[in-house]
């Protein structure tokens, strides 16, 4: 009986180093919002092993949140998902002594994003854009005529001006809180709002085109934009970029084009956090930090094409990229985008039930 002891107690001693420096990181990113080379790069200087997984909208990680041990060490929501996620304790605080590179990062992106997240105490910003519409040139001059305005929202709202393209095929992204939010702003009301009623005008302005909609969905857009399968879509601003470097690889006289409408738009950031119940915290400062590096910074805007909040990594992102004003917008269309706060949970209940409404056309 003592041998075994001795030899249980010897196994245990030898195995919890080797479970201490587990070299292993779990992250969950959004799709397509990574260089290809970045994890490759970070294991080989590390040696840490990144299990990388994608989704394509906010509702899926607070999902997995929610649930519990989720065995994610770095997430990246969009800061008014985690402003309400830091609050229910989901998160662990950073521990800013390991994040390096911190410096690195634009004070006043830091100081946007400490409007979700008081003190930056939970998260960093990874990159920043907007929700706009991106659209095949062509398609939309085709349907609309040559001297059709492009840089609005009816494009989307306007039933008229939908029922020209739902031929060409419209999508639209399958967040609800943002694609509510601009049916408010285009609205004239708060795209804040909370009110039952702003709500109901909000759900029937969408339900008003929804006949002209081809589909909902938050990342087949940029496959199908860039193959001329749609004309139209309501999408993040670096997906739609990917879209148009795509169609312009290929060669297939498909032009992609992104805009943000006259009447503003959503500007959001995501961010970096560590789950509270992250396996691997150590690991996640170490990827976090490595993410924040300028270089490392610059490569991943240079290949998704959304705005780095990065400050350091500008000298080295491309001009064509920082001098975009899709991407980095000029004071003046600034001046028109607003940021989505966090949904109390009895709205975000309502919400809900009015995006599956519009979602079954019903």
């Amino acid at each position: 009986m003592k041998n075994t002891l001795l030899v249980a107690l010897g196994a245990l001693l030898v195995a919890t180093p080797a479970l201490a420096q587990e070299k292993v990181v779990n992250v969950y990113n959004w799709s397509d919002y990574i260089a290809e080379d970045t994890i490759p790069n970070f294991e080989a200087e590390t040696g840490i092993k990144v299990n990388y997984d994608v989704f394509d909208s906010n509702e899926l990680v607070e999902a997995k949140l929610l649930a519990g041990n989720s065995g994610y060490d770095v997430v990246v929501p969009s800061g008014f998902f985690l402003e309400r996620q830091a609050a229910a304790g989901l998160f662990q605080p950073l521990d800013k002594s390991k994040l390096t590179n911190l410096g690195n990062m634009d004070p006043d992106v830091m100081a946007a994003t400490a409007e979700h997240d008081p003190d930056n105490t939970y998260s960093v910003d990874y990159m920043w854009g907007t929700t706009g519409i991106g659209y095949n040139v062509g398609m939309l001059t085709e349907a609309l005529g040559e001297d059709a305005a492009l840089d609005s929202w009816d494009l989307l709202f306007d039933p008229e001006t939908a029922a020209k393209l739902a031929d060409c095929g419209i999508s639209v992204l399958d967040a609800p809180s943002e694609i509510f939010a601009a049916a408010l702003n285009y609205l004239g009301l708060d795209p804040n709002s909370e009110s039952p009623e702003d709500l109901a005008k909000a759900e029937e302005l969408v339900m008003s085109v929804r006949p002209y909609i081809r589909y909902f969905n938050s990342s087949q857009y940029i496959d199908d934009l860039a193959n001329g399968e749609i004309c139209l879509a309501v999408g993040y601003s670096g997906d739609v970029f990917i879209a148009q470097a795509s169609a312009a690889e290929a060669d297939a006289g498909v032009e992609i084009a992104y805009v943000i409408p006259e009447e503003g738009a959503v500007k959001w950031f995501d961010l970096f956090a560590i789950p509270a119940d992250a396996p691997h915290p150590e690991n996640a400062h170490a990827f976090i930090d490595y993410m924040l590096r300028a270089d490392v910074a610059a490569a991943n805007t240079n290949y998704v094409y959304y705005a780095s909040g990065n400050e350091a990594a500008l000298d080295m992102i491309d001009d064509e990229v920082k001098n975009d004003p899709s991407i980095y917008p000029t004071p003046e269309v600034s001046a028109k985008l607003f940021t989505l706060k966090a949904h109390t949970p009895d709205y975000d209940e309502i919400m809900t039930e009015a995006w599956q409404r519009v979602r079954a056309g019903q």
